[in-house]
């Protein structure tokens, strides 16, 4: 074993290939030679010397280094000697760096795939070399207190590192989607935006005996609890909309068959589970649904959000796959134009018939995200392409894929909002599509999509996706009833005191049920709306309100005495202009209901249970999450699409985010 080899080992480093020895021997006798040259001074004397040098070199060739020197003339030899050794340590130190020398490759913060990397901690690193003492990837989480120390350069990266992380050289980065069980996710900072409300107070019948509010159809808030939830988080209280998370689900009401009066009211008076001696009425409506022949040709025009802020897996790219899903609940002769915006807006796809469905798919495909969000513009050329085809017999609809981060162009609310609401007199409805987390807006896109007519829904995963876009097309693309309102007059020698649950963003004023003027929510065909009113009867000792002392007997005695209180509900046909009016007493015989209602009654009491016990609410006592789910899995029904069945997961989960 040579002087050389012995060094290597002692350096803990591998030998080098032979090519690289010979050229470093070559290099170290090159060296010597100028020695010899430089030492003697002479030409003559260097070539004799030089000769005599290779003529021992051939004969000792099995020799090492070490004899060589030990048997070379004394002067000569000795700066023979040392000239070699400063060579073979001049081209260790700079060749074989340049052998263990490697990049390190460009991480991206967004999405790093993991799955096939198993590293040691930072400690059993630092074991392995002092200079290692954490391994650190942009964009996830450290262990509180754990400091993060600066990067080794290149240079410095050591066999030990290299021994340990044999695969973190080879990490795959990759912009495109990927399954969700293989991806690393950054973990968002929270700019998520809510609408703020106040729950709705208990009110005393004999001060104000009339409740007015606008149906809502919108479930955007049951899918970001749910994702939350699936992520180990408890929702911020002010994403939870009870309304919401009652109408996610599919009820079993009865269904009209009449597309003149497009809804029949399901009416159920029950105990509350959650307050003994209060009462709660249940108001269900499900929507007329159109056959496909009766479906009208769509208009649409999607609007996508392609901007720096839907660089994420659950975001551009679910909504690439989304608008995929539509697109097969088209008919063939309806059309597609996709308009996207980032620092400016621009058409990408002018309409086209659905039955060319390869060309809209491609210009989707090749949508990149990156840039500011101008929003605003965006939906201002949408709606100017949606009116230059603008079919007075088609729906005619925009559609807004988007996280809600609007910060470039006109970003106020009550702009946007005038707006779409004179769009929408025009014919032009908007519904909105919200993905994503971290920076999601929803205060905006609820504002966007109320005053456009249309829907508010929330995509977190391609199941959703297929919920909303497939299996409730109908419900999203064809209004069945414009501007509903409901209307509750209770009746004071019964019902002492009541309470709205939810609808806190909908309510009206008294006068604005009988003005047509006032806008309000629209169903959808075959929509199921749901409401809860919880009631305290006159006879009840759970009321909240003391009786007023000047004017607890001056209520005259009324004849109906069985009657609770008297439902009104006002609606337009879609091509209509003038209102329509339902109406109907609600009276002991609602107390007396069928089991099918009675299963569908008790599973919505379940979901406004869980609503409220995620907000805190002070009128819930003694209704636990065992509870809910006592209540829900007793109740569940057939649970085609297994809806009801991920409810009962999702409290389960919300019970253990408690705790922790």
């Amino acid at each position: 074993m040579t002087d050389i080899d012995k060094l290597l080992q002692q350096q803990d480093i591998p030998p080098a290939d032979p090519g690289a020895r010979q050229a470093t021997m070559r290099a170290a006798l090159d060296e010597f030679a100028q020695a010899q040259q430089a030492a003697q001074g002479s030409p003559e004397n260097n070539r004799s010397s030089s000769q005599g040098f290779w003529q021992r070199l051939r004969l000792i060739k099995d020799a090492t280094l070490w004899s060589i020197v030990m048997t070379s003339s004394t002067t000569r030899t000795l700066f023979a000697g040392l000239a070699a050794a400063s060579v073979t340590v001049l081209g260790l130190f700079v060749v074989l760096p340049a052998l263990l020398t490697v990049s390190p490759p460009s991480i991206d913060e967004n999405e790093v795939i993991l799955s096939d990397i198993n590293m040691p901690s930072p400690q059993e690193a630092a074991a392995h070399d002092p200079m290692i003492e954490e391994v650190v990837v942009s964009g996830y989480a450290k262990p509180e207190g754990a400091r993060t120390p600066e990067a080794p350069p290149a240079s410095t990266v050591s066999k030990a590192f290299r021994a340990s992380y044999p695969d973190a050289m080879h990490m795959a980065v990759s912009a495109a989607p990927v399954p969700a069980d293989s991806v690393a996710r950054p973990i968002p900072q929270n700019r998520d935006k809510f609408s703020t409300q106040q729950e709705n107070p208990v009110k005393r019948t004999a001060d104000e005996p009339v409740s007015t509010f606008s149906v809502d159809v919108d479930t955007a808030s049951y899918s970001f609890v749910r994702s939350q939830l699936n992520n180990g988080v408890l929702p911020a209280k002010n994403s939870v909309r009870a309304e919401e998370m009652l109408n996610y689900f599919d009820y079993a009401y009865p269904t009209p068959t009449n597309r003149e009066q497009p809804f029949l009211p399901s009416i159920a008076v029950t105990d509350a589970p959650w307050a003994e001696g209060k009462k709660l009425l249940h108001i269900g409506i499900k929507g007329y649904d159109l056959s496909d022949q009766q479906k009208p040709k769509t208009n649409l025009v999607f609007l996508l959000d392609v901007s720096g802020s839907m660089n994420n897996p659950d975001k551009l790219p679910l909504v690439k796959q989304a608008m995929d899903m539509l697109l097969g609940s088209l008919n063939p002769d309806d059309t597609v134009a996709i308009v996207v915006y980032a620092g400016a807006a621009g058409t990408v796809l002018e309409p086209t018939a659905v039955k060319d469905k390869q060309k809209i798919v491609t210009a989707m495909r090749n949508l990149e995200a990156g840039g500011s969000t101008a929003g605003a513009e965006g939906i201002k050329q949408a709606y100017q392409l949606a009116e230059a085809n603008f079919d007075k017999n088609a729906v005619n609809r925009v559609i807004l894929a988007t996280d809600g981060d609007f910060n470039v162009g006109i970003s106020d609310t009550e702009q946007l909002k005038g707006y779409i609401e004179r769009k929408r007199d025009q014919g032009i409805f908007l519904s909105v599509l919200g993905f994503g987390q971290g920076n999601y807006n929803d205060k905006l896109m609820q504002t966007l999509a109320q005053n456009g007519n249309g829907v508010a829904a929330y995509i977190d995963t391609l199941s959703e996706a297929q919920k909303v876009l497939v299996q409730e097309a109908n419900a999203a693309l064809f209004p069945i009833a414009k501007d509903v309102k409901v209307q509750l007059e209770f009746n004071p020698k019964k019902v002492a005191e009541y309470r709205l649950i939810g609808y806190e963003t909908r309510l009206l004023n008294r006068e604005d049920f009988n003005n047509d003027k006032v806008d309000a929510g629209d169903i959808g065909a075959g929509h199921s709306v749901t409401a809860l009113y919880e009631l305290t009867l006159t006879d009840s000792d759970a009321k909240l309100i003391d009786d007023s002392r000047y004017t607890k007997n001056a209520a005259k005695k009324s004849d109906n005495s069985n009657e609770y209180g008297y439902l009104k509900l006002r609606y337009k046909l879609p091509k209509e202009s003038e209102s329509k009016l339902l109406q109907r007493p609600i009276t002991n015989a609602d107390t007396q209901v069928d089991s099918d209602l009675q299963r569908e009654v008790a599973f919505a009491t379940a979901v406004a249970g869980f609503s409220q016990q995620l907000t805190g609410s002070v009128y819930l006592n003694n209704f636990s999450y065992d509870d809910i789910i006592a209540l829900a899995q007793a109740n569940k029904g057939d649970d085609l699409y297994g809806y009801r069945t991920e409810f009962i997961q999702l409290v389960r989960k919300a019970k253990i985010a408690q705790e922790i």
